[in-house]
């Protein structure tokens, strides 16, 4: 019973779960601590909670124990379209502003559901996407849907409801986006569960944005109702990553109960009826559109803006001619005078504080008048990338291949860049260069593992994953993975076996 846990112990408790979930248990939340915690003992087997306690409190829990606390202490109450105002400003007010930005030239657009919970918001922003753009097909659209717990994105992952999840849509919603089943629940149809990709990530403790995750260049941003379980630090620190993680322009939504112009300074906060979003910039929203999914029979109402102009990154590096002699070396600076550092190192202190575009600025200056070395063009890229200029991007990463043709990690970014494009063929041709001249190189395995398994081609991606797990075996669950940007051994072995059930070789 939870009164043969000391006070001692439930704050230990409570610091422990901070640490490793980001849920945020202060004593006023202690009675929803002491529930979940003995749920959580239940079915671990452990005779009561105070054993349950101890033995977490005694040793590290294994990713599994970790899995099954997490899916007894976070709330998992959703349903489609909930917060209905909120789905009506991102089809009227910000939709049109991203499709004006992008028609015509790199057609693409990113969204990420951060704690999805069991897929209702992805799927909605899936199913508001086919209704708001009559050309969706002719766009490059990915929706990533993360959640801590992995049960909850198992569940997604099948995209079967029952009515509680429907409780704020209207009867024809359910017969034009699912299927009955036997059992008289409903399935999502195929062609809306494939646009979204579910990820297990842990919004306190991973490292993102990471192109190895496609956490990066966002466009939207759902993080609603998870903020409320973190500590102050914690709030801070992921809010500041998210802001990292979107695209200028890009937008972050919260929910309204957390919503609040202390926490999000670094954004401007813009007004709707009834809601605010935050935006990474302040560029100009076009006039508005009413939007609702259509009942059947009516066409959705969405008018696509005028097409604004590009400004390609390429051209714009300077590459002066030389006019006239140069001028005399200045005097040598005195021995004890302080290292100046090279531009290269500017830029990736500037590229760690997520300050990609100034990070790409100095970067492609300091090119002027001799060639760059390889370590700088491929900064450059990931950069460009970063920011979702992925034409400037992949120009980039072409160039760090002709300068150092042999480099596998050159050939996986260009990958990376390829993919967001949704280049798929091109992009496994430079997955296939990659482990040609690194055959153990794990995210490459991984990433034609999901490219295999998106084509339906379940054995030969059931491959790459064993591969892939077979590599992590040699790496500590600590370890960085190379080119991964701070993804570990040990998150990526978890994502592989909530996404396939394979357990990782010893």
């Amino acid at each position: 019973m939870p009164d043969r846990v000391s006070d001692g112990q439930w704050s230990r408790l409570s610091e422990f779960i901070a640490q490793t979930t980001g849920l945020h248990f202060p004593p006023e939340r202690l009675a929803d601590l002491q529930r979940g915690v003995a749920g959580a003992a239940r079915e671990l087997g452990f005779e009561d909670t105070a054993a349950c306690v101890g033995s977490l409190l005694s040793a590290p829990p294994t990713a599994a124990q970790v899995e099954v606390l997490a899916s007894h202490l976070a709330v998992g109450e959703t349903y489609f379209f909930r917060d209905r105002k909120t789905f009506d400003v991102l089809a009227a007010d910000v939709l049109p502003g991203l499709v004006r930005s992008r028609q015509g030239r790199e057609q693409r657009l990113r969204f990420w559901s951060a704690a999805c919970c069991t897929g209702e918001e992805p799927y909605s922003l899936a199913i508001l996407l086919r209704e708001a753009l009559p050309d969706l097909d002719d766009w490059h659209v990915t929706i990533t849907a993360t959640d801590i717990n992995g049960r909850f994105l198992r569940r997604a992952a099948t995209g079967t409801y029952g009515e509680w999840s429907f409780r704020d849509t209207p009867a024809w919603f359910k017969e034009r986006y699912f299927n009955r089943t036997a059992d008289g629940r409903y399935a999502i149809l195929p062609e809306i569960k494939k646009r979204v990709t579910f990820v297990q990530l842990n919004l306190v403790e991973d490292v993102y944005p990471s192109l190895a995750t496609e956490t990066n260049a966002m466009n939207v941003i759902l993080c609603r109702n998870a903020l409320m379980y973190f500590t102050p630090p914690q709030v801070r620190n992921v809010i500041r990553k998210l802001h990292h993680a979107l695209a200028e322009g890009g937008w972050l939504v919260v929910s309204p109960s957390e919503a609040s112009h202390a926490l999000f300074p670094q954004f401007v906060a813009v007004n709707f009826p009834g809601v605010m979003l935050y935006q990474k910039s302040g560029a100009k929203l076009p006039a508005k559109q009413p939007w609702m999914p259509a009942p059947p029979g009516e066409a959705a109402r969405f008018v696509a803006p005028e097409i604004e102009k590009p400004s390609p990154w390429v051209q714009q590096v300077p590459v002066p001619l030389p006019t006239e002699p140069a001028p005399a070396p200045a005097p040598e600076e005195p021995a004890h005078a302080e290292t100046r550092p090279t531009p290269r190192a500017m830029a990736e202190t500037l590229y760690r504080q997520g300050r990609y575009a100034d990070a790409a600025e100095m970067l492609a200056a300091s090119f002027a008048g001799h060639t760059p070395e390889p370590q700088a063009l491929s900064l450059l890229a990931r950069a460009l990338a970063n920011q979702g200029e992925l034409t400037d991007a992949l120009a980039w990463c072409d160039r760090w291949i002709t300068a150092d043709k042999v480099d596998p990690a050159a050939h996986y970014l260009r990958a990376v860049v390829l993919l967001e494009r949704g280049d798929v063929e091109q992009a496994r041709a430079s997955l296939q260069r990659a482990l040609y001249l690194q055959p153990d190189f794990v995210l490459a395995h991984f990433a034609l593992g999901n490219l295999a398994r998106s084509g339906g081609k379940t054995g030969e991606a059931d491959k790459h994953y064993a591969n892939a797990l077979h590599l992590l075996g040699r790496h500590q669950p600590g370890d960085p993975l190379p080119e991964s940007e701070g993804l570990t051994a040990g998150r990526l072995t978890e994502t592989i076996a909530a996404m396939t059930g394979m357990e990782a070789v010893p």
